[in-house]
C-alpha cells in the first residue's frame, strides 16, 4: 500500500518537526515510511538545497529551474521507486512550495510552473498534503530563535503573506487533497490532529 503524504506550509510552522513525528508513529505501526524532504532527498538535491539556500540567485526564473531540477532527481530516484515498492513517503515540502514560493511569492506564471512540474515528475502529486498555517509573524519569530536564517527566511513580510495566503486558496481549490492544520498550538496537540486525518485515510485506503 503506498501513500504520497507531503507537508506544507510559511517557514516556522514546524513542517520538518511534523514530518519526522508521522513517520515515527508510522514505523510504531509497522509501516516503513520513506521520510524525506525537498529540496534534497538525494546527493543532488542536497547540493541545490545548500546552494539556493545559502548563496541563491537573483532571478526568480533559475531559482525555479533549481527546485524544479532537485525535485525531478528526487521523484525518479526515490519516490517513485518507493511509491511502486508499497511504501509511504513523507516529503517535507514538494510541488506547492514551488508555486507558492516561485509563483506567488515571486511572481512567475503558475501555469508555467506547473507545465515544468509535469515535464520533471510525469504529473505526481501528493495524495494527502497537510498545511500547517501559523502567522507570519510568529513562524519567522521561531525560525529567528531556532537557527541561522536561510535566505527565504530573510524575504520581506510581504513575501511571505502572498505565499501564505496561496496555501490557503490552493487549499479551498482543492479540499480533498489538502488537510489544514492550526500549527500554533503544542508541537504534541498539532501532530495528533495531522495523525488522526493520516490513520483515517490509512484506513480509507484499506477498506478500498
Amino acid at each position: 500500500m503506498s501513500w504520497f503524504i507531503t507537508f506544507e506550509g510559511p517557514e516556522g510552522a514546524g513542517k520538518t518537526t511534523q514530518c519526522q513525528l508521522l513517520a515515527a508513529r508510522l514505523e510504531a505501526r509497522g509501516y516503513q515510511p520513506v521520510l524525506t524532504r525537498e529540496p534534497g532527498g538525494t546527493p543532488l538535491g542536497e547540493a541545490i538545497r545548500d546552494w539556493l539556500l545559502t548563496r541563491g540567485t537573483a532571478r526568480a526564473e533559475t531559482e525555479a529551474l533549481l527546485f524544479t531540477a532537485a525535485r525531478a532527481e528526487h521523484v525518479a530516484s526515490l519516490i517513485r521507486p518507493a511509491l511502486a515498492s508499497g511504501r509511504i513517503v513523507v516529503c517535507d515540502r514538494y510541488v506547492d512550495s514551488t508555486l507558492a514560493y516561485q509563483g506567488a511569492g515571486r511572481g512567475l506564471d503558475e501555469a508555467w510552473l506547473r507545465a515544468l512540474h509535469r515535464f520533471a515528475t510525469g504529473d505526481l502529486w501528493p495524495d494527502l498534503t497537510v498545511l500547517l498555517d501559523v502567522p507570519i509573524e510568529i513562524g519567522l519569530a521561531r525560525r529567528a530563535a531556532a537557527a541561522p536564517l536561510s535566505r527565504l527566511d530573510r524575504e520581506a513580510a510581504s513575501f511571505h503573506e502572498r505565499v501564505r495566503a496561496w496555501y490557503h486558496a490552493a487549499a479551498q481549490r482543492e479540499p480533498t487533497r489538502w488537510l489544514v492544520v492550526d500549527a500554533t498550538g503544542p508541537v504534541e496537540a498539532v501532530a495528533d490532529v495531522v495523525w488522526r486525518a493520516v490513520e483515517a485515510l490509512l484506513a480509507g485506503r484499506r477498506r478500498a
